[in-house]
């Protein structure tokens, strides 16, 4: 249903896709501008078109339409983001695409799923995964902006204290949880030898997706109208029927 609702759109939006050759191919990463910034951004790509031999490119929510964004991910191979909304973008994602998400100091990937969820579906045949800033030095903190940008100088001093010493979030509601908002609203130098590592050893733990055929997948709906029917053939034989709609 979500690759259905990904191709209607990109219909109505005159996108076309055309197979991509392996030459085509390219890793995009989302860029941004505003917070919740990748500090050493020029070389993550670098390093990203080193490591994989593909050609790198940003797409930004703040410089480009959304149609541009969305006819660039439709034909990736891999995408690379800091946790947060624009990741929904991993829809458009071709079979066999890796998505890449980014997590701050402090930050538990297991705890905040939406896009690991999405690339598990059955149909979406999307690898995944999550790499998660284990680096203190690696960030960088604002406690002065408003509460809703992660500031925390609004709060008691000894709340302050106790969220600044923390090593990771606590389980918490969303999404006004002033812990979460202050370390999911971090920058973050990306310690780019680990993430290279967790991406190669994720590919090399599954097939390469892009040369599989799209599995066949029937997922009947619900049973409607059961019935059970049972009748005595000869002294030591029954039939027993079941049916349904």
């Amino acid at each position: 249903e979500i690759r259905h609702f990904a191709s209607s759109l990109m219909h109505k939006l005159n996108i076309t896709t055309k197979p991509s050759s392996e030459d085509e191919e390219y890793i995009v990463v989302f860029s941004r501008s505003i917070s919740r910034l990748i500090l050493n951004e020029a070389e993550l790509i670098l390093a990203l078109a080193q490591e994989f031999q593909m050609r790198t490119v940003t797409v930004s929510l703040e410089e480009q339409s959304f149609t541009s964004i969305v006819q660039i991910i439709s034909r990736a191979s891999m995408l690379v983001s800091m946790h947060g909304a624009q990741l929904i973008s991993s829809l458009f994602l071709p079979r066999g695409a890796t998505v890449v998400e980014l997590f701050p100091y402090a930050v538990n990937p297991e705890q905040y799923t939406p896009y690991k969820t999405l690339t598990s579906l059955p149909g979406m045949d999307l690898h995944y995964v999550a790499w998660r800033n284990t680096i203190e030095e690696n960030s960088v903190t604002f406690p002065e902006r408003p509460w809703d940008q992660g500031g925390i100088v609004h709060l008691e001093k000894e709340e302050q204290e106790r969220i600044l010493a923390s090593k990771e979030v606590q389980r918490h509601l969303c999404c006004r949880n002033p812990e979460w908002l202050f370390r999911i609203y971090q920058d973050t130098i990306v310690d780019i030898p680990s993430l290279l590592d967790a991406v190669q050893k994720m590919l090399k733990s599954n097939p390469n997706l892009k040369k599989l055929k799209p599995a066949s997948t029937v997922h009947p709906g619900r049973v409607r109208e059961p019935k059970c029917l049972a009748s005595v053939q000869a002294s030591n034989e029954a039939k027993l029927t079941v049916s349904w709609q």
